[in-house]
């Protein structure tokens, strides 16, 4: 029987250092661990690390701050008038839309016949005033020759009685005739006297009536000629003339369509001057003003205007403003053209500002990262006033500082965070 080795075995008793060497390393590991997460715990500057790539950043600096609203629009004629029916008639389009006109070209017809009528009864109308106003003069100078021949028989016999009245003096004398002969020929000369007197006083009263009765026909037919001439403007009007040289735009009416009075026919397009007509975002509505700076592209072309009216009203929440602009030759404009505009809204020198960027939304406005060597730490702020491009810092930074514009979610609101 072959025996085992357990009698060549030797027990080992480890020594104390060997025994205390795997505790004493856990617990080093330990304490470490716990200095670690005590110093993350117990200092909340640098909690994290992030990106230098990730991030935009931007240097706070002084200048002018333009505040502007980008818009687009369109080029529309500065004068495009709409031309409507003056009458209720029937209309004929003489123009087609398109075509060439000069001002005053009649381009629309209307037939109104009852208009027509009008006239010429009143033309008819004037005809017989006219002739009785003829006919009145003649009868003056009938009646005022009757007067005259009335007045100087009056006057004949006034003579013939001062003659007898004579006769019977020098017959008085003579005591060739009675005295109640002589009071006879004294009595007839004062008949005479009155007789000639109402003559006189009739006659220019006469004269008087005369004269009243033609200036009455007078102004009857002045009246009736002034009504003819309105009529015959009325008719005139029926040919709807070109108010501007041009061309037609669109008929807004078919043709031979009966019309009513002050219904739109067609319009007309001014080609000599333009005007940009631009579509604003209702919540600038109450900054615009007229004479306002404009900045106009066409392109690689830039034009400066300024603002010419502006639409009372609101329409798909945006407002309409024309913008008049210098023109010139080489500028070749069309109608309805799409442009693209910037208002400017204020100039203000002097501004601290920065470059927009996410930080203004993300941030709600109120904190941004200021940006030291390696270090982002954590600022609050006061925005201001904004352009297309830039925003005025009204509290938090000074001329120099760089901030961190791109958005603030990755920092999670720490105070510092380290950039590599």
């Amino acid at each position: 029987m072959i025996k085992d080795t357990s009698g060549q075995d030797k027990v080992l008793v480890p020594s104390t250092a060997k025994r205390l060497k795997l505790p004493l390393m856990i617990g080093g590991c330990t304490l470490l661990v716990s200095a670690l997460v005590w110093a993350s715990f117990g200092s909340d500057k640098v909690s994290q690390s992030i990106s230098r790539s990730e991030l935009t950043t931007a240097t706070l600096y002084v200048g002018t701050l333009t505040r502007d609203v980008a818009t687009t629009g369109k080029i529309v004629a500065a004068n495009a008038p709409i031309l409507y029916s003056t009458e209720e008639g029937t209309v004929t389009l003489l123009s087609n839309p398109g075509d060439s006109v000069s001002k005053g070209d009649v381009v629309a017809k209307l037939e109104s016949p009852r208009l027509t009528n009008q006239l010429e009864q009143a033309k008819s109308l004037l005809a017989g005033l006219e002739s009785a106003l003829e006919r009145a003069k003649l009868d003056a100078r009938r009646n005022q020759l009757q007067v005259n021949q009335t007045l100087d028989m009056a006057k004949v016999d006034l003579e013939a009685a001062e003659r007898e009245r004579r006769r019977g003096e020098l017959l008085i004398q003579s005591q060739l005739i009675g005295q109640i002969d002589y009071e006879k020929g004294k009595d007839d000369l004062h008949k005479a006297k009155l007789k000639f007197e109402h003559a006189l006083q009739d006659a220019a009263l006469t004269k008087d009536t005369l004269s009243f009765e033609v200036k009455n026909k007078a102004l009857e037919v002045e009246r009736q000629q002034l009504a003819v001439r309105e009529l015959e403007r009325q008719v005139e009007a029926l040919n709807i003339k070109a108010p501007v040289g041009g061309i037609i735009g669109n008929w807004l009416t078919e043709q031979k369509t009966r019309l009513s009075a002050n219904q739109p026919i067609l319009t007309v397009v001014d080609l000599s001057a333009y005007e940009a007509e631009l579509a604003v975002p209702e919540s600038y509505a109450d900054e615009l003003g007229l004479g306002m700076e404009v900045e106009l592209s066409f392109g690689e072309v830039k034009l400066m205007g300024k603002l010419s009216s502006i639409s009372p009203e609101v329409r798909n929440r945006e407002v309409t403003a024309r913008v008049q602009f210098a023109q010139s030759e080489s500028l070749k404009l069309r109608q309805n053209q799409r442009i693209s505009a910037r208002v400017l809204l204020e100039h203000r020198t002097n501004v601290l500002m920065v470059k927009r960027g996410a930080f203004m939304t993300s941030g709600g406005g109120d904190e941004v990262y200021q940006v030291e060597g390696d270090i982002a730490t954590r600022r609050d702020i006061k925005l201001g006033s904004t352009s297309m491009s830039q925003v005025e810092v009204i509290e938090g930074g000074k001329a120099g500082d760089e901030w961190v514009i791109s958005s603030v979610e990755p920092f999670n609101h720490a105070e510092q965070v380290k950039m590599h």
